[in-house]
């Protein structure tokens, strides 16, 4: 009975195992398929499907170059709009999800469910609104636009909110109120420390949802010199790269390296973060 026991453990958790490696497999071929790509030309990528790379990286590179695609100028526009956006996101959102955790104050609650009600809100369905507000403040076609909207995001705050109820610990606050810290000192000195592990999960998110935003972009920016990387990827669907695969894929791999990049490096801070969340005094 036993072993029939210990044998049927061993089949599910092997098919449990299969399961993840398909999984896995799904996910990473068609990266892998992209970032190949991005090596070969044209003619190697029209004969067939192939896994190995090749040595065109150079050639589509100057294709894309000699055609007026400013990729350098893109990426640069996209790094800085991300970063800016994720220091914002995770500080202000962390800040905020602090304040509804730690004091009480009337209508909390109600606040708590309006930021609840935020998050399943669709950007689009605002859009024409917080075009004309920026218009108004004179931040159209400038990158200020896309980065000070993210100080209110309610998914950080959101997230920060959970994870902060998890971690936080009351006592230390109290302790360093009565040492004379002040509310500023308690949240840079005691708060942030704790909670390193939640604000890199949140910054990774900020991160991808920042550099991957193409609608927002769209809509605000107009100046070609301003385009941020989704949007240069956009103009290679135009008749003057149609028969250029392999600088097509190019274009495609370097939006996705930055973000595969970030993940290999901070993905740990994933997992303790999840875990620590899920522990409670």
């Amino acid at each position: 009975m036993l072993t029939h026991y210990k044998l049927n453990t061993i089949v599910l958790r092997g098919l449990v195992y299969l399961l993840l490696f398909i999984l896995l497999v799904i996910t990473i071929v068609p990266i892998w398929l992209l970032l190949v790509n991005a090596t070969r030309s044209t003619t190697e990528i029209q004969q067939g499907v192939g896994f190995l790379p090749s040595s065109h990286l150079v050639e589509n590179y100057g294709i894309l170059q000699g055609k007026g695609l400013n990729l350098w100028r893109g990426f640069l526009n996209s790094l800085f709009v991300a970063v800016a956006s994720t220091v914002l996101t995770v500080y202000f959102g962390l800040m905020t999800a602090y304040g509804i955790v730690v004091y009480n104050f009337k209508g909390k609650y109600l606040f708590s469910n309006f930021i609840i009600i935020l998050v399943l809100i669709p950007m689009q369905l605002s859009i024409v609104g917080f075009y004309q507000y920026m218009s108004v403040l004179g931040l159209t076609d400038n990158f200020a636009s896309l980065i000070l909207p993210t100080i209110a995001a309610a998914g950080s705050v959101f997230f920060g909110k959970q994870y902060l109820e998890s971690v936080i610990i009351k006592d230390l606050i109290d302790a360093g109120r009565v040492d004379g810290a002040s509310e500023f000192s308690i949240f840079h000195r005691i708060m942030m420390p704790i909670a390193i592990p939640g604000a890199v999960t949140m910054g990774i998110f900020a991160f991808i949802a920042s550099w991957n935003n193409f609608f927002n972009a769209f809509i605000l920016i107009s100046s070609i010199e301003k385009y941020t990387l989704p949007m240069l990827v956009q103009t290679l669907r135009g008749d003057v790269y149609r028969t250029e695969y392999g600088a097509i894929y190019l274009g495609l791999a370097v939006t996705i390296v930055p973000i595969i990049i970030i993940y290999l490096i901070f993905s740990r801070y994933i997992v303790s973060g999840i875990a620590m969340g899920s522990v409670k005094e």
